[in-house]
């Protein structure tokens, strides 16, 4: 495969893909751990968020109301390895529990989280002696090798968007053509139109695509799982309109049942694989391969 322009944006995986350009490449991020628990929105009382602004260690914790439940966290643990699906601590579990506890309704214990998560943070490489992820720059970096490979790493959520513009902007002026302004701010995406009350109304306009859908196939305005709200129309969907090729595509990627509710997701881990397996022909021991891959990574969402 050749290309003019190659970008590393890979998060915590970026000096991976450095070595591979260049073995004595040195390191540019060390990845921090913040881990997310998930509960029932009857712990907070109304639908603003909160966050607290100084918890024990001196960070920042924050309560949002999601998807009908509430997202709790987050920690900040400096790692010196990285894993493609990383897994919540114990002392990171109990940290966001005890902090909590002390602003909601009433203290939420280790039974009511529905779902534990955890994600790594592409932080810049600390200096020699230095261990605090508190003193690691969260600003965004923009390099290019010998090779010409353009790296980007860094930065946060708030700050995707300029960071994809100098990115751009940068393999444009490498590539010796004229800079070219962008008109994505003022693009809707895909789907696009006000939120409503309807369960479905996340999909935007794909929301009338999916209810011809249940038109067609009655049968597909089943429930998936009891006490949520998904249908098996929603995975026939996935499959064919959102490049669903997995279980764990649906549930994780699609639905973000596994985020919501993992004991839920395994339940409805099963039904989903039998609809994927009528929609892209799988044979049983592609199914049951498909689900035994799911339940290992989602019985780590759970709290035992």
């Amino acid at each position: 495969m050749k290309a003019k322009s190659v970008i590393n944006a890979t998060g915590v995986f970026v000096d991976d893909i450095l070595k591979m350009d260049n073995p004595i490449a040195k390191a540019l991020v060390r990845p921090s751990q913040g881990v997310h628990l998930v509960i029932d929105k009857s712990f907070l009382a109304g639908n603003s968020a909160m966050l607290i602004p100084k918890t024990a260690d001196g960070r920042v914790l924050f309560v949002v109301p999601w998807y009908d439940h509430l997202v709790v966290g987050t920690t900040d643990t400096p790692l010196n390895s990285h894993a493609e699906e990383p897994i919540a601590l114990e002392t990171e579990i109990k940290f966001i529990l005890d902090t909590v506890a002390q602003y909601l309704e009433r203290p939420p214990a280790r039974k009511d989280v529905l779902s534990v998560f955890a994600g790594l943070r592409p932080l810049a490489a600390p200096k020699e002696g230095s261990a605090s992820t508190k003193e690691l720059s969260r600003d965004h970096k923009l390099i290019v090798s010998a090779s010409g490979l353009v790296t980007i790493t860094g930065g946060k959520w708030t700050t995707y968007r300029k960071m994809a513009a100098e990115t751009v902007d940068l393999v444009q002026k490498n590539n010796g053509g004229d800079k070219q302004t962008s008109d994505t701010r003022n693009i809707a995406l895909h789907g696009s139109r006000p939120p409503s009350v309807s369960h479905l109304s996340a999909y935007g306009t794909d929301e009338d695509l999916i209810m011809t859908l249940v038109g067609e196939q009655p049968e597909l305005k089943n429930a998936l799982v009891n006490g949520h709200g998904y249908t098996l129309a929603q995975v026939v969907w996935a499959v064919r309109s959102e490049m669903a090729v997995t279980v764990e595509d649906v549930l994780a990627r699609r639905l973000r049942l596994l985020f919501l509710d993992a004991s839920a997701a395994i339940s409805a881990a099963p039904v989903v694989a039998r609809v994927m397996q009528r929609e892209l022909g799988w044979d049983d021991t592609q199914k049951e391969e498909q689900l035994e891959s799911f339940y290992k990574i989602a019985y780590h969402y759970k709290i035992n």
